[in-house]
This record gives structure tokens, C-alpha cells and sequence, in this order.
């Protein structure tokens, strides 16, 4: 008895388990397998979806590495292996009574910066006198030497205060145009400036060699921009706010003004903000004037060898009749007539053609002006790197918000809002588009509205009285 149900007890556990054989091929081959409820537990234990993987924009083509373009200054070993500056260009000796500082402000791209340096040393700014402000955000690794030269960052601090003699402040961090501006309004008061000078870092500067006033010697565009100084310092001048140079490729600052008005609107970061300085200035009756001193150019290049800002010479040999054009060729050009001390040479009318062509290639760049500034996209693995195109991106994001900002704050976009009858009480008062028909219209409405909902509030606070 006890035999027969142990057989059947293992009979039917190979009937279970042909049984459970033949369901699981069947639930296999029919794929109901994938249908049959899965148990919390190991539901939960299903390993997540994979994450995505970041997708990437096309590398940009690599620009050409740049080259010093002051070949002779990345040899010397002390100012006195530089060439001499033209000496009816030199600064006077003692200095002049007046302070004279010159700031540039510079971001990235060292060749243009070195080139406007030495192309007002040429023209007889005192390099005592020039303060160049290292605005690249990258703290003090220009001034320890640790970027190389394709960095669009770099800045030779050494080769400017040993070699040229100039001065370098370092901003603690990246500057808007509009923080940088009122840092140098900052710096005049903390040195006790009443009034200073500023530069772009793409417009080198010429003495007019051909310039003379009539009855008075040569002036180099240094004196001739202390001799704008001293007549805008007179009593009978008026307010000061600025006098441009070249529009304001140079400017003369008088610091007090600047302060007066608050100085600039650090809301508005780069476009706009100079009209918006600009305009508040005029509203409180400050003089903003044009002035002369030389030529001042905007490039977006830099010459190959910056030594051609010093380079004059002897009138070349006057042409043979046997080298006269033909009658069908319009005749050359005079030669320039070199003064005696030698001004006016070739040299200097080859270094204008130079800067012209320089000028005119820049305004006629399909791709913008200002693409020197993302020239170069070197600098990988050096301290505070930076993508060269994600940084273009990011100011011209900046510069967009910018102008956003002057609309909202002033309620309309073109520059002149005097005109518009705006003073400088109604900044951040206005409505977006007063000056538009349908606005003014609906403006028109909301007051008739607010009006009757007086009236009738009125009136019933009377029949309130009346019971």
C-alpha cells in the first residue's frame, strides 16, 4: 500500500512537471509569455532606460595661429632696443601741467591691442600717461604669464610696463562695456582726475603730419589734444560732459559730469548704453562736443610689424620722363612734399594707405565688423578657458538683452528720445510703445473707463448720504 502511493506521488510530479515543460514552450513559442503579469517586486527591479547621450554642434573650422606683430619688441631686452619715436612727435619735456590719462580697455585680441599702444606712443602720448585696463576676466594670469598667445585672452603685462612704459590695472572680473566705462570714471575720482581720456582698442591713432595751424609750429595729435583740454577748461567754455575725437574712437571725459547723471546704466551692458548716457547727459544741459587732435582710424586688424609707426625716411627720387604713364593713364599723384625735418616722408603716407585699406576692409566685411573679436579660439587647457564661439554667443545674448532694457526703460527704441520729448524723469515711468496710434488709443480708453468708474463711485457714496 505504501509503495503504490509512493508511485503515484512521483507519477504525478513528472505529470507537473511535463505539464509545466510543455506550458512554458508553449507560452515561449506563442510569445503570450511577454503578456503574463509581472510581479511588483520585479517590476521594480527593471534596470532604467539608458540616458541620452549629449549631442554635439560641428567643431568650427580652427583659425590660423596668430603671430606677434611687433617682432622687434618680442626680442628686446629693454625699452632702449625699440626705435625711437619721430622726434616732432615726442612728449614734451617737463610734462605738461595738466594730467592727460589715457585708458584702454581691453577684452581679448593682443595684436590690436598692442598696435593702438604703440600707435599713440608714435603719436606723442606720454606711455606714463597710458593705462591700459586688462578687462579679460581671467584675473591675474596675464599678469603671472600664464596664457600663451593664441589664447583671444592673452596679455603681455611685461612687454607693456617694462618695454613700452605704459600701465596695466586689472579688473577682478569681466566687465560689461558699461561696468568697464564706469570703472574708468571710478579710477579718475579714486586718482583725483577731473578729467581723462579714453580709447578703443581697434582704433590706432595718427599725428596729421600735413597739419598746421596757421601762424603756429606742428602739434602732434598729443598736443593738440591738450590744447581741446585746456580750452574746454576755461570758465566761458560751459559744462563739460565730452569731446569726441573720430566720433568717440577717442574721448575727452570730464569726470564730474559723468558723476552727475550716475554714470552708466550697468542694466544696459553694451549696445545702446552709450545713447543712453549720452542722452541723459544732454537732458541735464552738459556739453558734448566734436574736436580734432589727428586721425583716428577703426580696424580690425593688426599690421605685421608694428615698427612701421616709427619708420620715416628721406623723400624718394622724383620719377624719370622716361617713367611718365601714357596719355591714355591719368597722371600720378604729386608726391607729398616732406617738411624739413622730415615729416610728411613716404613712410608715413604708405603707414596712412595702410590704415585705409585696414579701415575700409572692415567696413566692408560681409560677415560684420567686429569679427576680430572672435578671431582666434585657441587657449585649451589654460586658466579660465573659455569656448571662443560660446563666449561670442553669450555677449551677443547680452548685448540683445541690453537693448531690451533701453526699450523697456525709456519705452522706445531709436537713440533719440529727447526728441521724442522724454526728460529724465520719465526713465522706467513710460509705457511700452506710447508713441504708437493704437497705444495712445487704448491709453485714451483706460482713462475715459477710470473716469466713469469715479463718477459712478461718486454718485453712490452720495446716495449713501442722502438716506
Amino acid at each position: 500500500m505504501l509503495l503504490s502511493q509512493g508511485k503515484l506521488r512521483q507519477s504525478l510530479f513528472l505529470l507537473l512537471l511535463a505539464f509545466v515543460f510543455a506550458s512554458s514552450i508553449f507560452l515561449f513559442k506563442t510569445g503570450l509569455w511577454e503578456k503574463l503579469p509581472v510581479p511588483q517586486q520585479l517590476q521594480s527591479e527593471k534596470p532604467p532606460p539608458p540616458k541620452p547621450s549629449p549631442l554635439y554642434k560641428p567643431k568650427p573650422e580652427p583659425h590660423p595661429d596668430i603671430t606677434d606683430n611687433y617682432p622687434r619688441a618680442a626680442t628686446a631686452a629693454s625699452p632702449s632696443d625699440l626705435p625711437t619715436i619721430p622726434p616732432w612727435n615726442k612728449p614734451p619735456e617737463p610734462h605738461v601741467e595738466e594730467k592727460t590719462p589715457l585708458f584702454i580697455g581691453f577684452t581679448r585680441n593682443w595684436r590690436l591691442l598692442q598696435q593702438v599702444v604703440i600707435s599713440y606712443i608714435t603719436a606723442g602720448w606720454p606711455p606714463e600717461d597710458i593705462f591700459v585696463v586688462d578687462n579679460s576676466g581671467v584675473m591675474l594670469s596675464n599678469q603671472n604669464g600664464l596664457l600663451g598667445l593664441q589664447n583671444p585672452f592673452y596679455l603681455n603685462h611685461k612687454r607693456l610696463t617694462d618695454l613700452f612704459g605704459v600701465s596695466v590695472l586689472t579688473t577682478p572680473t569681466l566687465l560689461t562695456f558699461a561696468q568697464l566705462q564706469n570703472f574708468f570714471t571710478y579710477t579718475s575720482l579714486e586718482k583725483g582726475w577731473d578729467h581723462y581720456f579714453w580709447a578703443h582698442m581697434d582704433s590706432p591713432a595718427v599725428s596729421d603730419e600735413e597739419y598746421e595751424e596757421e601762424g603756429q609750429v606742428y602739434k602732434s595729435l598729443y598736443m593738440r589734444a591738450v590744447t581741446v583740454l585746456r580750452e574746454t577748461m576755461r570758465p566761458q567754455y560751459g559744462p563739460l560732459a565730452a569731446r569726441w575725437f573720430a566720433y568717440d574712437r577717442l574721448s575727452l571725459v570730464r569726470t564730474k559730469a559723468f558723476v552727475d547723471v550716475g554714470g552708466w546704466d550697468t542694466l544696459i551692458p553694451f549696445y545702446m548704453t552709450d545713447c543712453d548716457m549720452h542722452e541723459r547727459l544732454w537732458m541735464k544741459n552738459f556739453i558734448i562736443e566734436d574736436a580734432k587732435a589727428g586721425l583716428v582710424y577703426d580696424v580690425a586688424s593688426g599690421i605685421d610689424d608694428l615698427e612701421m609707426f616709427y619708420r620715416r625716411g628721406q623723400l624718394k627720387v622724383k620719377r624719370n620722363e622716361d617713367d611718365q604713364a601714357s596719355p591714355a593713364e591719368p597722371p600720378p599723384p604729386p608726391p607729398p612734399v616732406m617738411k624739413p625735418d622730415g615729416r610728411n616722408s613716404p613712410e608715413y603716407h604708405e603707414l596712412l594707405q595702410k590704415l585705409d585699406e585696414m579701415q575700409r576692409s572692415k567696413n566692408d566685411d560681409k560677415a560684420g565688423r567686429n569679427t576680430w573679436q572672435s578671431a582666434q579660439t585657441g587657449g585649451q587647457g589654460e586658466p579660465f578657458y573659455r569656448d571662443g564661439a560660446g563666449f561670442e554667443q553669450g555677449i551677443s545674448m547680452t548685448m540683445n538683452f541690453g537693448r531690451d532694457v533701453f526699450e523697456a526703460k525709456w519705452g522706445r527704441g531709436p537713440c533719440n528720445i529727447r526728441e521724442a520729448g522724454l526728460t529724465e524723469d520719465d526713465a522706467w515711468r513710460v509705457v511700452p510703445g506710447w508713441e504708437k496710434e493704437e497705444v495712445q488709443q487704448e491709453a485714451s480708453e483706460d482713462r475715459e473707463r477710470a473716469a466713469r468708474e469715479q463718477l459712478k463711485k461718486e454718485q453712490e457714496e452720495k446716495k449713501k448720504g442722502n438716506t
